[in-house]
């Protein structure tokens, strides 16, 4: 019998909010929605802002940083540091620690405290990057997210994971912790290559399969417009997709204690897939490989019915993605790919948990994968791409 004079227990819970704004032209004087969110936050302390930028977007939005210079020169809730910091925007931004650094030392140069604010525009990488360096700043400063991508804005920018790559592995240094806000302008995909701006729709196609097929059957619906750069469908398939990844983590488990993790449908051969590419491959186009490949195997493990799977494929190839490639191949136990396993396993702490479809829109967690189920998953795509 426990003796309860020989421990203390102690238990806590901490709530977090923030608010995922949509807007157009965020950093236009006559928008206000930005300066209301900093009025917002009011405290009788000083405050900075720290920009850290993604070098692309500066590239193609010329403006951008005299923008953002004019727009905090009209007011006087927060001090802006004049310079922002500008960094290669990609999987680069979280491979080589460099970056972090510059950072860090930015942080520490203008005295970034916790009353202050690091602002990250960019990609999903930047701001995994710039979360990460916020989050072990001092024990954490506030990040506000612009993501810049479609990718980023309707599934990481809304999250709450930061990190970096390292030892050659997805995501191995990170936190989670949430941002204070999130600001989604849309002016920001204008500038997107066909690539990037296909790249963002498979993170739909994943939350859709799992969790809404009303959802699946708009992209259906919808595929020609998006592939054609809709505005109008875009600017909804990233609200509706932000608003299926808010929900998931407003569950059980935002932090990811256990081993499932069901938004990860499709993950654990992209990332090795990201890898093998040395990062040539995008992590959305790879998503969608991933995708192709675990609703195939669904199917051929009797949960998933043929007709829904061809669907599933058909959309892949309608919007534009490959669903095989060369290193996606699995011919035995030691194909490159297959490595995705055991480090998807490690990564979430022990027990292999991978989501497999039983419908569109309904999904089920197994704990292995068989290889001669995923090479025939593997003969089978190629036979339908």
């Amino acid at each position: 019998m426990k003796d309860s004079n020989n421990y203390l227990r102690q238990s806590f819970t901490v709530q977090f909010n923030y608010n995922v704004y949509f807007t157009e032209h965020l950093f236009y004087p006559s928008n206000p929605t930005f300066q209301d969110f900093i009025n917002s936050q009011y405290e009788d302390v000083s405050k900075k802002i720290l920009f850290v930028m993604d070098a692309g977007v500066v590239k193609h939005h010329t403006g951008l940083i005299a923008e953002v210079k004019r727009y905090f020169s009209n007011q006087n809730e927060v001090s802006l540091i004049e310079e922002p910091v500008v960094i290669p925007g990609g999987e680069q931004a979280k491979n080589n620690v460099k970056f972090f650094d510059e950072i860090i030392n930015c942080v520490d140069k203008h005295k970034i405290d916790r009353h202050s604010y690091i602002a990250a525009i960019g990609g999903g990488s930047i701001l995994d990057l710039v979360g990460y360096a916020a989050a072990v700043s001092h024990r954490g400063i506030r990040h506000i997210r612009i993501p810049t991508t479609v990718l980023s804005q309707n599934d990481s920018g809304v999250g709450v994971k930061n990190g970096i790559n390292y030892f050659g592995k997805k995501n191995f240094l990170g936190t989670f912790a949430p941002p204070v806000a999130v600001f989604n302008d849309n002016i920001f995909l204008t500038t997107l290559s066909n690539d990037e701006w296909r790249s963002g729709i498979s993170e739909a196609i994943k939350v859709a399969l799992i969790k809404d097929p009303g959802f699946f059957v708009w992209l259906e619906e919808n595929a020609a417009s998006l592939a054609n750069r809709n505005k109008a469908s875009m600017q909804y398939l990233i609200k509706r997709c932000a608003e299926l990844h808010l929900q998931h983590i407003a569950g059980k488990d935002p932090f990811e204690t256990g081993s499932s993790r069901p938004l990860d449908f499709g993950h654990w051969s992209a990332h090795k897939l990201e890898q093998l590419s040395n990062f040539s491959i995008r992590h959305g186009e790879a998503v969608a490989l991933g995708i192709a490949l675990d609703t195939t195997y669904s199917y051929l493990s009797g949960r998933l019915a043929e007709s829904a799977a061809i669907r599933i494929v058909a959309l892949l190839k309608k919007l534009g993605f490959m669903v095989s490639h060369p290193l996606m191949e699995i011919k035995d136990e030691v194909s490159p790919v297959l490595a995705g396993l055991n480090e998807f396993r490690e990564h979430l702490g022990g027990q292999l948990t991978i989501m497999l479809l039983t419908d569109i829109g309904k999904g089920e967690e197994v704990h292995e994968m068989q290889t001669s189920t995923l090479r025939s998953a593997n003969d089978w795509i190629k036979q339908h791409s």
